[in-house]
């Protein structure tokens, strides 16, 4: 399905093993927001440090071309996974409710593992930020149960696309 609007995104991986070629969440995502019609303005991998992941995303966040924000990693427990405290401080406003919902759809699929997922989604600067954990198919149940749907334009009741392109 193609959006009416097409969106500007960027797609950042956070990981301490993958590279760019070995990177099959941030591939898939790409994939996704093509194949629904929005392009890809920007791609990235960065280790999983607080300050890194900042200022990446800072940079993207302060563009006025880039419209979204997909980040894959980091949203786990572990000692180095971050993304959570490193990107929510840049949040204008949180999107609560991506959270849950992901969580939701994700018990569907593989049960009480998902509260050890911490993906988030918030504004910043007209900007949108979903924070997803580093697997697949964690991305593939973001993507086609929450994110593809509300970067859809003629998504209805709402969508979140006027709120990044200014047609409010």
């Amino acid at each position: 399905m193609s959006s009416a609007v097409s969106l500007n995104l960027a797609v950042l991986t956070i990981s301490d093993t993958r590279t760019l070629e070995s990177d099959t969440s941030g591939a898939y995502l790409v994939e996704a927001l093509e194949a629904a019609g929005h392009t890809l303005t920007a791609r990235d991998l960065v280790k999983d440090d607080i300050y890194a992941q900042r200022a990446i995303v800072s940079a993207w966040i302060a563009d006025a071309d880039i419209h979204g924000i997909l980040v894959t990693g980091g949203t786990g427990f572990t000692h180095r996974d971050s993304t959570p405290e490193a990107l929510s401080v840049l949040f204008d406003k949180t999107v609560d409710g991506f959270g849950e919902l992901f969580r939701h759809l994700s018990f569907q699929e593989i049960g009480t593992s998902t509260v050890q997922s911490r993906a988030i989604a918030g504004f910043a600067n007209r900007t949108v930020i979903f924070c997803l954990p580093g697997s697949t198919g964690a991305c593939r149940t973001a993507w086609d149960g929450i994110i593809k749907s509300q970067l859809d334009s003629e998504y209805r009741p709402c969508n979140f696309v006027k709120h990044l392109t200014g047609e409010l």
